[in-house]
Formats: structure tokens, sequence, C-alpha cells
């Protein structure tokens, strides 16, 4: 296979694991609390997201728990309809760390995840994981590959995590009274998460499809880790925070 096109098919598969990782840990889990994972699992969440993103994961909950705070209005960190659809798209990671490296907000918004151990001695080092996961394809496939590869995977998984807060509150479908918006094709691509507007429906919900045609990839993966005992979630139904508009 031309090396080029592995490089590509390399990049794009990280980027599918890590944002597999950023809506059932990161978003589903942390965040909402709408499922808990069996301690093993959860160190392999962290660990494979530590080498794939290097995120910090109470700065990231922080962030997203003042979007709830703050959906569409003043304070909201990254919110299309105060900055522009094409701000939020290609800039969200800058809004992102923005927001971030704020100490008052990580303090207020994710008081609830104090650094551990694994914190301290891995984790918080997010060059060193990042450097860990380029080491790993260096092995695997060359340096080529390594730099191509990682390159495919930053714009990928900047483009879709920018998609998520952009397009997810831009355009699309409001089956319920919020100004977020329901993308197929996006959810298809994000594990779910372009069913945006049924997330801030309800928030705590562990699986964001609620109708027949809504499709969640990520829900056949948490609802395996249950039978498994290796998950266990919150709610057996959607909590709405308000009613389904008519």
């Amino acid at each position: 296979m031309n090396s080029a096109i592995t490089s590509v098919i390399v990049g794009l598969a990280i980027t599918q694991v890590a944002i597999l990782i950023t809506t059932i840990y990161l978003h589903r889990s942390l965040s909402h609390k709408a499922v808990t994972f069996d301690r093993r699992v959860a160190v392999l969440l962290r660990f494979l997201l530590w080498i794939t993103t290097g995120i910090k994961p109470r700065q990231w909950v922080a962030v997203h728990r003042k979007h709830h705070a703050f959906t569409d209005i003043p304070g909201d960190p990254h919110s299309p309809v105060l900055l522009g659809f094409y701000k939020v798209q290609f800039g969200n990671v800058y809004y992102y760390r923005r927001e971030a490296l704020r100490n008052e907000t990580v303090a207020k918004y994710a008081k609830d995840l104090q650094p551990d151990r694994l914190d301290e001695i891995l984790f918080d080092h997010s060059l060193v994981g990042l450097g860990i996961g380029i080491s790993v394809l260096f092995l695997v496939g060359g340096w080529k590959l390594a730099i191509a590869a990682s390159i495919v995977h930053a714009v990928a998984y900047l483009g879709l995590s920018g998609a998520i807060n952009a397009v997810g509150h831009s355009f699309g479908k409001r089956p319920y009274d919020n100004l977020a918006t329901n993308n197929l094709w996006l959810a298809l691509m994000t594990f779910g998460e372009g069913l945006h507007n049924n997330h801030h429906a309800a928030p705590t919900a562990a699986k964001l499809s609620f109708k027949n045609k809504e499709i969640d990839l990520a829900w056949p993966i948490i609802s395996l880790l249950v039978r498994l005992h290796l998950a266990t979630v919150r709610l057996s139904a959607p909590k709405f925070k308000r009613q389904p508009a008519q």
C-alpha cells in the first residue's frame, strides 16, 4: 500500500480512537457522570487519551461544564452564536486552551477531579504522552509514518472537535428546545457526538440517540462494557431538562 495512504489511514484510525475516548470517558463519564467505568478501564482510557491527545481531563471537563452553564450566552467558552461559525470551527483549540488554562475555571467546574498520583507522575505531562504516542508510531512504521500520521490525526481530531461545537450549534435539526443541533453525518464521524441537540436536552444520558433513525456508535461499546461488568450506566432512560418541543 502507498505510504501516503497508509499514513492517512493510520492517522484517521488514531483520531477515531481519540474521539471515542473523548465521548465515553471525558464527556459522558467525567463531565456528566452518565456512565462509570471500572478503575482498570478508566486507567486504560486515561492512558490512551494521554498518548493520543495530551488532554488533561480536569481541564476538558471544566471547559465543557462551563459551556453547559452558559450555553450560547456570554460566558460560553466556544459558542458560534457569540463568536461566529468560522472562528469556532477553525479556532476551537484556541478558545479551549484559553479557558482550560484559567485556574479559576478548573477550580470551579472540576473541583471533583483533583489530581491523583498518576496525574502527578504521568498524565499531567502532556508533551511526554504525545511523545510516547509518536514514538510508538516511529517504532511501528518509521519516521515518515510517525510524522505524517500525527499531522493527519491532529488536523482530523481538532477539526471534528471544532465541528461538534460549531456545526453542532449552527446547522441541523432541533427536535428539543435548545440551540444545539443534531447532524447524523457528524454523529457517525464522532461516535454519537453529532446528536448535540439530544445531549443538551438530556445531558446525563449515557446514550445520545433517542429515536430509531439516530445512531450513537459509542453506545454498543458502552453496553458491552456494562454486560462485562466493567461499566455502570447512571440512568435507564433520558432525563430531559425541558419538555421536548412539539
